[in-house]
């Protein structure tokens, strides 16, 4: 698809008229996609697709046009049409006065290649461990293609082999383990023990679910609980854009409170699977530290943040969320995760998250799945579900005593239009207090 693609983007370069300038963003798949339900195929296919989107520029006015590919020579014909109606719409469009796009050319070319079994490997291996579970999932994998082009001799390319299998156990009513598995290679073994640790987490919710009082209780929140909590801050908490209209959920962030020491949160798109550029051709750092040992650090910035608030960009996407979100990891072990809790919540997963109070970063959501009490390092019961609201303050500050030494690569599950490319790498953290009101 490379070369398709850069032979697609010269070709129509040299159709410009003077002082015209042409971007290109090309995204593109080879995925193989399984959804199991009770341990059983329900539903497989594969997806082969290609887009590109062209930006025409002109005088400070822009339009754009999303294209759907062949891969065949009428790809050409369609393209130049197109080009030819966002020509005549420009002359239509106002300037746009936060306009901004890269015009020194910074190419590059990055490819990554993951061991990924035939798919048919993947679903005999999947029905011969889950025969016994009530076992629901979905698998998707293949190769990722991301690229971008413009008429000033920019050349960016991005591929990327990744799978992303995504499961939950049943055992009756609300009894679940909800759990899953990414990452580059493919690996029979890992899988096993991961489903394996599933089964044993399910096993221990047969036992009488315990109900609990609303009160603030010491808490373990296990890598998924913990990516609950980041991604609520993805909407708007690092963006340039809300950090200048107050509209930040960090906002007590840019006043001096501090979070605790322990944390680091950096965008790093090296150790990510999204592409080092973006769609208007800067090209992104490798690491952006978000929050440096409990200190607000850098906003992503958008070009067009970049040009209405007179910063300098570093790369960011128009929503200005990350895309490869990074927690460095603590002292505690994961093995003694148990003992060190000694007494209060396991939490596997938190669900329905949303802000109670945005300006004060306070959170509020559900425990669900396997989520357990803990009596003196071991576990009790299974807790049936809580309602938590407390502040990020609370969360990650006063009341975070330490992150997990080991961590967990969490790809995003999205495959609306196509699959995303956003990833976390996160730790599990132990709580001293985690306030509950349901």
């Amino acid at each position: 698809m490379k070369g398709e693609f850069f032979d697609l983007a010269d070709a129509l370069s040299r159709e410009l008229r003077s002082a015209e300038v042409l971007l290109c963003n090309f995204s593109g798949e080879r995925s193989d996609f399984v959804r199991f339900n009770q341990g059983r195929v329900r539903q497989a296919g594969s997806v082969a697709q290609r887009y590109l989107q062209l930006r025409l520029i002109h005088a400070r006015r822009q339009a754009s046009a999303n294209v759907a590919l062949s891969g065949s020579a009428e790809d050409l014909a369609l393209c130049r049409d197109t080009l030819g109606r966002l020509r005549e719409a420009l002359a239509q469009l106002p300037e746009d006065p936060w306009l901004l796009y890269a015009e020194s050319p910074q190419s590059s070319s990055n490819e990554r290649r993951g061991t990924l079994p035939p798919a048919d490997a993947v679903v005999g291996q999947v029905t011969a461990s889950a025969k016994s579970l009530d076992f629901v999932g979905f698998y998707a994998a293949g190769a990722i293609y991301r690229g971008f082009a413009n008429s000033l001799g920019q050349r960016n390319w991005h591929e990327v082999d990744t799978f992303n299998f995504d499961w939950s156990v049943h055992l009756q009513g609300d009894k679940a383990v909800k759990d899953g598995y990414a990452g580059f290679d493919w690996d029979a073994r890992t899988f096993e023990t991961q489903l394996g640790e599933s089964a044993q987490r399910l096993e221990l919710m047969r036992g009488p679910s315990r109900t609990l009082a609303p009160d603030e209780y010491r808490a373990y929140l296990a890598p998924r609980a913990v990516e609950e909590i980041t991604g609520l801050l993805q909407w708007g908490a690092f963006s340039a854009r809300a950090r200048a209209t107050k509209q930040s959920p960090l906002l007590r962030l840019t006043l001096g409170e501090t979070l605790s020491p322990k944390v680091t949160l950096t965008e790093n798109i090296q150790a990510g699977i999204a592409p080092a550029f973006q769609e208007d051709g800067f090209v992104r750092p490798p690491i952006v530290k978000l929050i440096d040992r409990g200190v607000l650090g850098e906003p992503l910035v958008s070009p067009r943040s970049a040009r209405e608030y007179a910063l300098a960009t570093n790369g960011a996407n128009a929503r200005e969320a990350p895309e490869a979100l990074d927690l460095a990891p603590g002292e505690l072990e994961s093995g003694d995760v148990l003992r060190a809790l000694d007494t209060g919540l396991y939490i596997g997963n938190l669900w329905y998250l949303n802000f109670s109070d945005r300006p004060a970063a306070r959170l509020t959501g559900m425990t669900r799945f396997a989520t357990f009490w803990v009596e003196g390092g071991r576990i009790a019961a299974p807790v049936t579900p809580l309602r938590f609201d407390d502040t990020l303050a609370r969360i990650l500050g006063e009341n975070l005593i330490d992150l997990t030494r080991s961590r967990e690569l969490l790809l995003s599950t999205s495959t609306y239009d196509e699959r995303s490319t956003a990833s976390s790498h996160l730790p599990g953290a132990l709580l001293a207090a985690l306030r509950f009101t349901l």
